[in-house]
C-alpha cells in the first residue's frame, strides 16, 4: 500500500507534469492565444461545476468576496493569454524559461502586496537570475525577442495571480474558488473578444478538428484534473516540498518540448546553459528560504 504522503507526491508530480504539458498543447493548437484560452477556461469552468459539485457552495459565498475571485480570475486569464502568446511568438521552451522567473518576481511583489518584510537573500537570488536571462536572450534570433517580453509579462501576471490567490484561498473551499475564477476568466475574455469583433478585429472561434481534441485535453486534464490533484496533494505535503515540486514545471515542459516538438534543433547550447542557471537558482530558493527562516 502507498502511504498518504507518497501518494500525495505522486499526485503533485502528475499535476506538475500536466501543467508542463500545457505549453506543448499551446504550440499544437492552431488558434491564437486569446481564443485558445477562452475555450480552455469555459470548458474547465463547466467541468468544475459538474465534476466537483461546487454549485451549492457557490451560493454561500458573499457577493463582495465572489467579485474579488472574479477579478483574480481575470488576472489569471491575462497570464494564460500572455503565456500562450509567448509560445506563438517564440516557442514553448522560451515561454517556459520566462515562466521560471515567477518565483523571483513573487519575492519582489509579495512584500508590496501583502505588506511583509523584504528578505535580502530573495533579492540576491533574484539578481543571480539575470545572467541566465542574458544568456537565453543572446542565444535567440531577434524574431523571438517579442516572445521573451510577453513571456516575462506572463510571469509577472502569474506572480500577481499567485499572491492574490494565496491571500484569499483560506476564505472558501479551493475548488469553489477555482470554479469562480474560471468564470471570471471566461467573462473577461468574452468581453474582450466581443469588443474586438465589434471593432472589426479578426476573431476566429472555429477550431480545426484536431484542435478540439487538444482543447479538451488542455481543459479537462491539464486544468481541471491538474488543479484537483495539486489541491488534494497540498493536504499532505509541506510548503517546502510543494514549492520544490512545482518548480519542476519548466523542466518537465522543456523535456516534453524536446521530445514532442523537437525544439532543441532551433535552440542553441547557450540557451540551455542560461536556462540551467535560471532553474538552479529557482530550485535553490526554497532551500535558502527554509534555512534563513529557521535562523
Amino acid at each position: 500500500m502507498i502511504n498518504a504522503e507518497r501518494k500525495a507526491y505522486l499526485e503533485l508530480h502528475a499535476a506538475v507534469l500536466l501543467f508542463g504539458f500545457t505549453a506543448i498543447l499551446g504550440d499544437l493548437i492552431t488558434l491564437s492565444a486569446l481564443e485558445l484560452v477562452w475555450y480552455r477556461v469555459w470548458i474547465a469552468g463547466l467541468s468544475f461545476l459538474f465534476f466537483f459539485r461546487v454549485r451549492n457552495t457557490l451560493k454561500r459565498i458573499p457577493r463582495e468576496l465572489a467579485v474579488k475571485y472574479l477579478i483574480i480570475g481575470a488576472i489569471a486569464a491575462l497570464h494564460w493569454v500572455t503565456f500562450f502568446g509567448a509560445i506563438k511568438l517564440a516557442n514553448a521552451s522560451v515561454a517556459l524559461i520566462c515562466l521560471a522567473t515567477t518565483s523571483f518576481m513573487t519575492s519582489i511583489l509579495e512584500p508590496i502586496i501583502v505588506k511583509r518584510p523584504f528578505y535580502w537573500y530573495e533579492t540576491a537570488l533574484s539578481i543571480l537570475i539575470i545572467p541566465g536571462m542574458v544568456l537565453v536572450v543572446q542565444s535567440l534570433d531577434t524574431e523571438f525577442y517579442t516572445g521573451v517580453v510577453v513571456g516575462l509579462i506572463s510571469a509577472f501576471l502569474a506572480s500577481t495571480f499567485g499572491i492574490l490567490n494565496k491571500k484569499m484561498i483560506t476564505r472558501s473551499d479551493p475548488l469553489t474558488i477555482s470554479a469562480i475564477e474560471m468564470g471570471g476568466a471566461t467573462l473577461f475574455l468574452s468581453i474582450v473578444i466581443a469588443l474586438i469583433a465589434v471593432g472589426g478585429g479578426d476573431v476566429n472561434l472555429s477550431p480545426e478538428p484536431m484542435d478540439w481534441v487538444y482543447l479538451v485535453v488542455l481543459a479537462l486534464l491539464c486544468t481541471t484534473l491538474a488543479y484537483a490533484l495539486s489541491l488534494r496533494a497540498l493536504n499532505h505535503l509541506s510548503a517546502f516540498a510543494t514549492a520544490l515540486t512545482i518548480n519542476l514545471e519548466p523542466i518537465y515542459g522543456i523535456l516534453l518540448a524536446i521530445a514532442i516538438l523537437s525544439e532543441h534543433h532551433e535552440l542553441s547550447l547557450q540557451f540551455y546553459l542560461g536556462g540551467a542557471i535560471i532553474l538552479i537558482t529557482v530550485f535553490s530558493y526554497p532551500i535558502v528560504h527554509k534555512r534563513f527562516r529557521k535562523k
